[in-house]
């Protein structure tokens, strides 16, 4: 089975931990787990969790987001998370969760009208 997660570190002095598929029961131990392996040691600034391959995600992988979140703030980082689909996004706002997770502007609930038609 290819790993669900993907890390790398820039020369800006972050991270990225890209999740490709599905965050779900079956894998939210290892996105947390990429994510905390990250700030182990000597902590990027900034941490993005980038959503743009990743497919599904069920209240187990938003608890693995959450589990990430503490983990990058307890090492005093940036918690960021990137490129959700429209469909991520509007799970993320009706969770309440887009404030917590740094959403960049360009994720704006305007943005999401138009993205999805309402």
């Amino acid at each position: 089975m290819e790993n669900p997660v993907r890390s790398e570190f820039g020369e800006d002095g972050s991270a990225q931990v890209t999740v490709l598929g599905e965050i779900d029961f079956a894998n939210a131990d290892e996105v947390a787990q990429a994510i905390r392996d990250v700030v182990a040691g000597s902590p990027p600034a900034e941490v993005r969790v980038d959503l743009a391959d990743a497919t599904f995600i069920d209240s187990t992988g938003l608890g693995a987001l959450i589990e990430g979140y503490r983990a990058v703030t307890e090492a005093e980082s940036r918690f960021l998370v990137i490129n959700p689909s429209p469909g991520f996004h509007r799970v993320l706002t009706v969770t309440g969760l887009c404030e917590l997770f740094g959403m960049p502007e360009e994720h704006a609930p305007a943005d999401l009208d138009r993205a999805t038609g309402a």
